[in-house]
């Protein structure tokens, strides 16, 4: 399984990433190994939203079209 997702950074602010495993990329977020440099000085990260894919390029594509969304509606895909 392949998943997007989005997490919530320590200021308020969003990350959209994909990845295969949920559980360790969070870990890599917050403990700042192997994470995204935007999240490195925004810890801690909180899972705020996600969606599984069979392929790893429907998750790469979903990416893609959430980083293309507003604010506003990152917030609306979120509390949906």
């Amino acid at each position: 399984m392949n998943y997007t997702y989005m997490v919530q950074c320590a200021d308020g602010s969003l990350y959209t990433g994909w990845t295969n495993s949920l559980e360790k990329r969070l870990k890599a977020h917050n403990e700042g190994k192997d994470g995204a440099k935007y999240t490195k000085a925004k810890r801690p990260v909180h899972l705020a939203y996600y969606e599984g894919f069979a392929t790893r390029e429907e998750a790469m594509r979903r990416e893609c079209e959430i980083k293309k969304l507003t604010r506003k509606q990152k917030d609306a895909l979120r509390n949906f």
